[in-house]
């Protein structure tokens, strides 16, 4: 993936989290506690498979990044690349990446190659903006 595409997943993560945002009055629909400890048992899960030597492309894997995904379906449903754009800001945010590489110092990485293969393989996503404007 070419920078190009890079800066389209973050700016279409940006956009539609903003849409999202206004939207629902700040996600107010969402239950956040809910949504931390879900995302607490699924990246301890992912921890084990990592330390067990799983690749991002492993069915496996790819199972437990749709349920990621579906955790983040529940604040919006991004499109293709605003998931991916997530994975990005995981990797580019001090805070989320130190949040998520205190699972496992690869964690990262890691799920940011899952979600890259999901995002090329998945199905679920809402069309992106970039989509749209052009439909």
């Amino acid at each position: 993936m070419g920078n190009s595409y890079e800066d389209e997943c973050r700016r279409s993560l940006a956009e539609e989290q903003a849409k999202s945002l206004a939207a629902t009055n700040g996600w107010e629909h969402v239950d956040r506690e809910r949504v931390h400890q879900d995302w607490d048992v699924l990246y301890r899960e992912i921890t084990a498979l990592l330390d067990g030597g799983s690749l991002p492309g492993d069915q496996q894997i790819q199972e437990l990044v749709r349920r990621h995904f579906d955790i983040a379906c529940r604040f919006y449903t991004p499109s293709r690349e605003a998931y991916v754009g997530m994975s990005l800001f995981y990797a580019e945010d001090q805070a989320m990446r130190a949040f998520h590489d205190s699972y496992h110092p690869g964690m990262v990485e890691f799920l940011g190659a899952a979600i890259k293969v999901f995002a090329e393989q998945g199905s679920g996503f809402a069309p992106s903006a970039g989509a749209e404007a052009s439909a």
